[in-house]
């Protein structure tokens, strides 16, 4: 990238960067709404990193590129629209900023370079079968033994822990102490003795989500992050890494243009699907919604471009990114018909798209949008208390 372009230049330069380097095979799945696998994920990251674009956000010390706000949310949309993998917010935007802030000097040595060069996978232990939104009451235990924990629990609905090196976990270590003040947060090698991935088999047909469950398991002192009882206010901190990327205007913007690939391609009683009553009074109107999320989201972008608290109201952004979402995939499955009956296995040699191959297991998958990092009726009580002060 050139040194200090304008935002319009920077888009040109990301939109040209991803169009000559993304991998054919990482793009056509991303289009056809495939999962990517992890090695050919880890692969893109590679390229990424070899052109510092992999962690802008981070500290320039620590292989950032210094960008702005703006400059993030451009870069995202881009990546999006041009059907780039959707990256590993819990490695790049949560464990690598907490490290930055949170991490010892030893810690971020070994960790961040790992990250930023894109080899190292990283899942999240927070929900636990008992724990999800109260996340507070996790009774995953930790007890402290000469130089090391032994830490005995289970975490559940972790994102892609059958593929993660290392988790960042939330672990109680006062059983004593008052819910938030008890919990520590700790670094797990995902390959030491004691610890089971189970892999939970969504409806949509794909593995997602895991079981994991810690017998037993021994991690070094050296691995816990901040004071031991203050792992609270790092869980807090995560979802200020992440809090404009929320609204996921990217991820609208590729699935509307799924949908309006949908209904050019498909008829319905022998008429274009896209050209029906219909669906055109259904697509203006998420492209309308889309496009007036795209200005609330620039309202936070332009607080944060100056230096100003972004505030609770954020909150919305994800709320409306999450719910528009799943409204997308729902009007892509109608506009497909029976041809979205079929469930990952269709032979698009009888004429079937591979779009229709998925749109059924995405539509599914997109239902977990509202309740992953907070539920839309978290939203609704952070907006009602934070905000209106109800």
């Amino acid at each position: 990238m050139s040194s200090n372009p304008s935002l319009q230049e920077f888009r040109q330069q990301v939109r040209s960067f991803v169009r000559s380097k993304l991998p054919g095979d990482i793009r056509e799945a991303v289009r056809s709404g495939q999962p990517v696998p992890r090695e050919r994920s880890i692969a893109w990251n590679r390229l990424l990193a070899e052109e510092s674009l992999l962690v802008p956000h981070w500290p320039s010390q620590w292989g950032g590129g210094g960008w702005t706000v703006q400059q993030q949310m451009v870069f995202d949309e881009e990546m999006c629209t041009n059907d780039a993998p959707e990256q590993n917010s819990v490695t790049f935007d949560m464990i690598g900023p907490v490290l930055v802030r949170y991490g010892n000097d030893a810690q971020r040595g070994r960790f961040l370079p790992a990250i930023a060069s894109g080899e190292q996978w990283w899942c999240q232990g927070y929900s636990e079968p008992n724990a999800g939104s109260d996340l507070a009451s996790l009774s995953t235990r930790a007890e402290r033994r000469g130089d090391h924990y032994v830490v005995n629990g289970s975490k559940i609905w972790t994102s892609y822990a059958q593929y993660a090196d290392w988790m960042f976990c939330l672990v109680r270590t006062d059983a004593s102490a008052k819910a938030q003040q008890g919990i520590s947060f700790m670094l797990i090698d995902m390959k030491t003795p004691g610890i089971t991935v189970r892999p939970i088999l969504g409806i949509h047909g794909w593995v997602v989500f895991n079981e994991v469950f810690f017998d037993n398991v021994s991690v070094p002192f050296e691995n816990l992050v901040g004071e031991e009882n203050q792992g609270w206010t790092i869980a807090k901190s995560l979802l200020e890494f992440e809090r404009l990327k929320l609204a996921r205007i990217g991820e609208n913007k590729r699935r509307m243009a799924r949908a309006r690939e949908a209904g050019m391609t498909h008829c319905e009683a022998g008429v274009r699907v896209a050209n029906s009553s219909w669906f055109r009074q259904r697509f203006s109107e998420l492209e309308v919604r889309l496009m007036a999320l795209e200005a609330n989201a620039g309202r936070f972008i332009a607080r944060a471009q100056a230096g100003h608290p972004i505030g609770a109201d954020v909150s919305m952004l994800k709320m409306r990114g999450s719910q528009l979402i799943q409204l997308w995939e729902e009007l892509t499955v109608d506009a497909l018909g029976s041809a979205a009956l079929s469930h990952d296995a269709v032979d698009t040699a009888e004429g079937l798209s591979e779009i229709a191959a998925t749109a059924s297991s995405r539509r599914f998958l997109s239902r977990g949008y509202t309740i992953a990092g907070g539920s839309s009726e978290i939203q609704h009580n952070i907006l009602a208390k934070q905000v209106l002060g109800l």
